[in-house]
């Protein structure tokens, strides 16, 4: 598969759907649109300071709340590569991988990671390199046919290539 590299926007627990993209602007469901308010509601200006490939990070039941895909949809549209928390809302695991949003549970990488870390993750292997600190984590690697799903950048592409 492949690896994100990226500087960490940190969040605390149950970081919910209605802060990654809130209902307000629910009327859209173009990508880009979506991608200008991520997470405005708890990080005004989140969607001014990232870069392409940046990492979010966060703590306890990341993605709570709805179970609308916007959610996912606007943090990969905003340019995040990758989401590491210490775990997730099943809904949102789940549509994350629907929509090719790499995500990965880490308790330890959640704790020892700070907002402006550089990190990388090795999507195969599942290691968190903290390239600020020089420190490494064992994240859950996905399986096999979870890899495939996302290196389409979602479920539909991977079914229209099949």
């Amino acid at each position: 598969m492949k690896s994100a590299k990226g500087t960490v926007f940190k969040y605390g627990d149950n970081v919910d759907t209605d802060v990654i993209i809130p209902a307000r602007y629910l009327n859209s469901s173009d990508p880009a649109e979506l991608a200008t308010h991520c997470m405005e509601d708890i990080d005004k200006d989140f969607i001014k300071n990232i870069k392409k490939g940046d990492i979010i990070v966060a703590d306890k039941n990341f993605g709570c709340g709805s179970s609308r895909e916007h959610a996912p949809i606007a943090i990969k549209a905003a340019g995040i590569s990758c989401v590491i928390a210490e775990t997730f809302a099943r809904i949102f695991y789940r549509n994350a991988i629907n929509i090719g949003l790499p995500i990965i549970e880490c308790p330890e990488a959640s704790k020892g990671i700070e907002a402006g870390d550089e990190v990388e993750v090795n999507f195969d292997t599942g290691v968190i390199t903290n390239l600020t600190k020089g420190t490494k984590f064992q994240g859950q690697a996905f399986p096999e046919f979870m890899q495939k799903i996302i290196a389409a950048e979602g479920l539909i592409n991977y079914i229209n290539n099949r």
